[in-house]
């Protein structure tokens, strides 16, 4: 069998586009579902596009407040295209009828595939498509209905998405493949933006995030160092004429979901974890609401992809919710507090005087944040030992009576006490790392080590974003259990300065 080949112009993926791959090349010859997601401007019309170029298959997208009948003879239409006919003798046909006629055309190709992109758009006015998709299933596995084919059902709406397959929905059991997609990290993000420098790479990734879709919203060139952005900032997220203005796209976010209200609650709830607030208690106390009023709100949040709700590994009761989406994040710590200065056309004084606040609570909590997933998928796995997780967390300090956090953290646990493999801290400070950052290291160490963990083979982690003095790469190199990353090895371009032995 031929193997299905990635398009040069598909940037990274290559794990999803295998996922695809095997799909479509799956040898049953029944019909076979599958299911992607991902948020907005992620990048999946581009990628099923290319999948569906590939195989000779056909390609659909649903379209928003479209009614029924509209949408029905736009699939008409488009099918009519693919087989080459006509469209007018299956215009008015059902969608079981323009289902059926599309599954089994692409079945013809062997290993065409059918992609229905947006499919919550159609659900809106047409509740039964799932339904009908697991009719013609059914059908085809019993072999009494359409032939073998693949289909791909594809969304943003990620609380639609997220409840095709789950409890008694009809799609359960059915769809053999569940792709969500993910923004590109801060590597590949650098690559698509065709920015060489990393000081630059690692502020526009903290600002918009890795959704390739964002490149064609700017009006300007990406910056080609962090001294550009001064320019490049007010030009574009900080400028509500431009599509990428945050304000304009992040409404448009948070309202993209059908089943997401949009309550002056759910924005309130937002705008509490930007500014800090990572627990339903802290949130609360912000908003003046009881914590037991906010636990629907946040569920909803977070099963949508606005929030991100995680637990402290070492402290399981210790939640962690933050911001899911930069560009939202940006918005509500930056783009509001600015917001009559943005709205008057003075956008480079705004981002003036927000450029501390961006550097304490996006840029410096970003920078962690992609130590931890350069550790988790681009380091050489043996850093990581046999960790299974690698996480942020905190310890007590009891003489100091204080709770110390640390950044980066990987560990495997097991009845309550954990096996540490890497203790690390990742602060976007303007000077470069001493010896004194080292002992801070030790120090938590030995704190966990206190508390009955194991850290006998702990590694010492350093993330910098301004490299490294001498007398700590000499003791880095003397020592042989401490790790060097510096911002370059982050982007991609180059290896950490010590790798322990």
């Amino acid at each position: 069998m031929t193997t299905v080949q990635k398009p040069s112009r598909v940037l990274a993926r290559d794990a999803e586009w295998a996922a695809l791959a095997q799909f479509v090349q799956h040898p049953d010859p029944a019909l076979r579902l599958g299911v992607v997601s991902g948020r907005r401007r992620v990048g999946k019309s581009f990628l099923l596009r290319a999948l569906a170029e590939a195989t000779g298959g056909l390609y659909v997208t649903a379209v928003a407040e479209e009614g029924v009948v509209a949408a029905r003879r736009r699939l008409a239409a488009e099918i009519a295209r693919y087989a080459g006919i006509g469209s007018e003798l299956i215009a008015d046909a059902s969608w079981e009828s323009l289902l059926t006629t599309a599954i089994e055309l692409t079945a013809r190709h062997g290993r065409g595939v059918f992609v229905i992109d947006e499919l919550p758009y159609w659900m809106a006015h047409s509740p039964e498509l799932p339904g009908l998709l697991q009719l013609l299933y059914d059908q085809s596995q019993a072999g009494q209905g359409v032939p073998g084919g693949r289909l791909i059902v594809c969304g943003s709406a990620m609380s639609v998405m997220n409840e095709l397959l789950s409890g008694t929905k009809a799609l359960r059991g059915r769809a053999t493949i569940d792709l969500r997609l993910h923004p590109f990290d801060l590597a590949t993000t650098a690559r698509h933006w065709g920015i060489d420098d990393p000081a630059a790479a690692l502020r526009v990734h903290a600002i918009l995030g890795g959704s390739p879709g964002y490149r064609n919203l700017a009006n300007v060139d990406p910056p080609r160092t962090s001294g550009e952005l001064d320019t490049w900032v007010p030009a574009t997220v900080l400028d509500p004429r431009q599509a990428l203005f945050s304000g304009g796209e992040a409404e448009y976010l948070l309202r993209e979901d059908p089943r997401f209200t949009g309550s002056a609650l759910h924005f309130g709830i937002i705008n509490a974890v930007a500014n800090g607030a990572t627990s339903p208690a802290k949130i609360g106390g912000l908003l003046e609401q009881p914590r037991s009023s906010l636990t629907r709100p946040i569920d909803a949040l977070t099963s949508a992809g606005y929030l991100r709700y995680d637990t402290d590994p070492l402290w399981e009761r210790r939640p962690v919710i933050t911001v899911a989406d930069p560009i939202v994040r940006f918005h509500n710590l930056i783009t509001v507090p600015q917001r009559d200065l943005v709205e008057t056309g003075q956008s480079a004084e705004a981002w003036r005087r927000s450029r501390a606040t961006f550097v304490a609570r996006i840029l410096g909590p970003h920078f962690e944040g992609c130590a931890r997933h350069w550790l988790r998928a681009q380091a050489d796995p043996a850093l990581r030992g046999n960790a299974g997780l690698v996480s942020a967390t905190v310890v007590n300090d009891r003489k100091g009576q204080a709770k110390q956090e640390i950044d980066v953290v990987a560990l495997n646990k097991r009845s309550g006490r954990a096996e540490i493999s890497l203790i690390g801290e990742a602060k976007a400070t303007v000077t470069r790392r001493g010896v004194a950052d080292l002992d801070r290291l030790d120090h938590l160490k030995g704190l966990l080590a206190e508390q009955g963990h194991d850290t006998g083979a702990a590694v010492m982690a350093l993330f910098s974003m301004e490299g490294f003095q001498p007398d700590l790469v000499g003791a880095a190199r003397r020592r042989r259990d401490v790790l060097l990353v510096d911002l370059p090895v982050l982007v991609g371009l180059g290896e950490p300065v010590v790798i322990p032995k």
